[in-house]
């Protein structure tokens, strides 16, 4: 019998090669079903309060600490990403892993000060529509920081597994781009509920 000569064992591929993919669509089209979400929990908090009673807000003038500091680590958490995206274009292994480490370390840091955050208010979410707004736009946000975490944590374990080289990182390009998105949206979310309230919207 002919002995069928065997190359030697390599990695499986995770994703397609080139540019673009359908999981990048697929993710493309998640993304903009999410935001349309998005904009109408910040289209009610804004038509709601725009039609209610004064004062409206419970929290007329929000405390921008530790919000503020809080989105400038998500912003950094993001810049990471991308770092770590530019590292896996041009096969830097070790610049990837530290990008995504970092991005994934940033993002634990703004869910735990989230969480803080919530506690630290003396309203629940059926004090009032306010209330109710607040609790669920940056709940779902919370989600979406959550599942963008496990998706950092999956691909940063790809990525020191040797899964993912210059012509096949889609999913770090899908991967990246959901939590861009989720970084993007907390700035609405910040700018919504804790900066329009200063300059006099629902007041």
């Amino acid at each position: 019998m002919a002995e069928v000569a065997c190359a030697a064992p390599k990695n499986l591929p995770v994703g397609p090669i080139g540019r673009a993919g359908l999981g990048w669509w697929g993710v493309t089209a998640l993304i903009a079903s999410e935001a349309a979400l998005f904009v109408y929990l910040l289209f009610s908090y804004f038509y709601i309060g725009a039609t209610a009673a004064p004062p409206w807000l419970l929290d007329p003038t929000p405390k921008l600490l530790p919000s503020l500091p809080n989105t400038l680590v998500l912003i950094a958490s993001s810049g990471a990403a991308w770092w770590a995206e530019k590292g896996v274009e041009k096969e830097d292994r070790r610049q990837a892993c530290v990008g995504l480490g970092a991005a994934f370390l940033l993002g634990c840091i703004f869910a735990a000060v989230q969480i803080y955050e919530w506690s630290e208010k003396t309203y629940g979410i059926g004090a009032s529509s306010y209330a109710s707004l607040y609790f669920v736009t940056t709940g779902f946000h919370f989600a979406h920081v959550v599942i963008g975490l496990v998706i950092l944590a999956i691909l940063l374990g790809w990525t020191i597994a040797g899964f993912f080289s210059a012509r096949r990182w889609i999913p770090v390009s899908s991967g990246i781009l959901y939590w861009h998105f989720v970084d993007a949206v907390w700035l609405f979310v910040f700018t919504t509920y804790y900066l329009t309230p200063y300059l006099g919207f629902g007041r």
